[in-house]
């Protein structure tokens, strides 16, 4: 029997054994790792550039993401006086807009912070906790993790195919 070795780094093969919720977070940081990694090392103009006939960017990807992150932990789960929950195409189109003053540290950043942010909301939560949510009725934080997971995937997708079109650069990790 030839036995496999196991990179420790993969938080979800780590967490292969683990109760749903170690399950079920190891899967989104590491998805989030990958968005950074794919951003990581490259100029402000490289992660803005356009190499798709969308609007999609690097950049604009974790730009994204970090509203995504924003909308559905602190704002849906923990609300603050001033959060809005945004579901508007204008609010869509904007999450992925690059201003002008954006930098990929700055979006790094923000990202990280967003993460950090959710996790300790989602924490506070039981995966069974509903709540209230403005388009779909309720929805568990079971599902809002899910849906994360997801969305996260999709886009690290999206951005493995920039960076490989930006430098060449291939791989998850």
């Amino acid at each position: 029997m030839v036995e496999q070795t196991i990179d420790p780094t993969l938080g979800p093969v780590l967490a292969r054994v683990g109760d749903e919720r170690a399950v079920l977070t190891s899967f989104l940081d590491f998805h989030r790792a990958v968005v950074l990694r794919k951003l990581r090392g490259l100029s402000d103009a490289e992660a803005t550039r356009r190499l798709v006939p969308s609007a999609t960017t690097l950049a604009g990807l974790v730009k994204h993401l970090t509203v995504v992150e924003r909308n559905w932990f602190p704002v849906l789960l923990a609300p603050e006086p001033d959060d809005v929950y945004l579901t508007s195409e204008e609010d869509a189109v904007a999450s992925f807009t690059v201003d002008e003053g954006d930098t990929v540290d700055g979006l790094v950043d923000a990202y990280e912070r967003a993460c950090a942010r959710s996790r300790a909301v989602a924490a506070r939560f039981d995966l069974d906790h509903v709540v209230p949510h403005p388009q779909l009725g309720e929805v568990s934080v079971r599902w809002i993790l899910v849906h994360l997971i997801e969305e996260t995937a999709r886009h690290a997708g999206h951005a493995d195919i920039l960076r490989e079109l930006t430098d060449g650069s291939t791989g998850a990790l």
